[in-house]
């Protein structure tokens, strides 16, 4: 006669619980450029723990990872008169602790590049090139499992700067915003080709963040009619059409990270009221509402590249 059972939970599960970790590297603090990479358990709240350092110096911004690997692609330093863009790909083990490797190089140097990853492939677009002054529209990936320098994959709807990217296990959102564009962009990850129109953001500009679970896309805060805001809109990412409003960052911000567990939406650093910020905040994802005090990152600093080993990718 059977007695009992038990089920053995999907990773998911488990993620859901006790072991979705986020990560936020690299930025910008009061006194420079860092390289300093943090951990916080989503699940949890609390204040981030060091983890180990970028293999150099930089403002980061785009970060994506796979459930194993994270990812901290291009990004930006002034050593070089204020033209220095990044080429340079590191990598972390999430699980573990410890300082970024060498991955590649990106296909250019650029900055302000938006990403998002599903577990086999890391996807980046768009960037602006100090050295020679102009916005890119190139979309390029890598294969996260490998190492090895990035390889083009197509072209956004139109060149922006400054965006973020989120995604379920088979499609990409490019969400962008230089020139106050509130476009939403999409791509099949799987594939190569150009991107496709989405939709539109409630709200235009530059320097937000954005994260998912593999059904919802949260956008948060950044740049507005030339100012800063504390909005937080979403789409259903297997769908396309508009952003809908889904509630209020706890104060405007922009320049700063998000990733996600499959429940929580984290948003860290970045500036408020032109303040850098060490506050993390959090949302529940399936429901709408404002953000809640998580806790602080370990540097006040903006421009943070970010990942988790359970974002809406993977």
């Amino acid at each position: 006669m059977l007695t009992g059972y038990f089920v053995i939970p999907s990773a998911k599960g488990v993620f859901d619980n006790v072991g979705s970790r986020a990560f936020f590297g690299g930025g910008t603090s009061s006194g420079g450029f860092v390289n300093v990479i943090d951990y916080i358990n989503i699940a949890t709240t609390g204040n981030a723990t060091d983890f180990g350092d970028l293999t150099e110096v930089r403002d980061q911004r785009n970060g994506f990872s796979s459930s194993t690997r994270g990812i901290f692609f291009g990004g930006y330093n002034n050593t070089n008169g204020g033209t220095d863009d990044e080429n340079t790909i590191d990598y972390i083990t999430i699980a573990t602790t410890g300082n970024a490797i060498d991955f590649g190089d990106t296909v250019v140097a650029t900055y302000h590049s938006a990403g998002f990853a599903n577990e086999t492939r890391g996807v980046s677009g768009g960037g602006y090139r100090h050295a020679i002054g102009s916005t890119r529209s190139e979309i390029d990936y890598i294969t996260i499992a490998t190492t090895g320098n990035a390889t083009g994959f197509g072209s956004l709807v139109v060149a922006r700067y400054g965006g973020a990217g989120s995604a379920s296990t088979t499609r990409g959102l490019f969400n962008m915003g230089s020139n106050y564009n509130n476009n939403i962009d999409y791509v099949t990850i799987a594939t190569t080709g150009n991107a496709t129109d989405f939709g539109d953001r409630t709200s235009d500009g530059p320097y937000h963040s954005a994260s998912s679970s593999n059904t919802r896309s949260l956008c948060y805060g950044g740049a507005a009619n030339g100012g800063t805001t504390n909005i937080i809109d979403y789409v259903e990412i297997a769908t396309t059409g508009n952003a809908t409003d889904f509630g209020d960052l706890t104060a405007i911000r922009n320049t700063h990270g998000s990733t996600a567990s499959p429940l929580r939406g984290v948003v860290a650093g970045g500036s408020k009221a032109t303040v850098r910020t060490a506050d993390i905040e959090y949302v529940t994802i399936a429901t709408l509402g404002n953000g809640t005090n998580f806790g602080d990152l370990t540097v006040a600093r903006n421009d943070v590249g970010c990942g988790s080993n359970s974002h809406g990718g993977l």
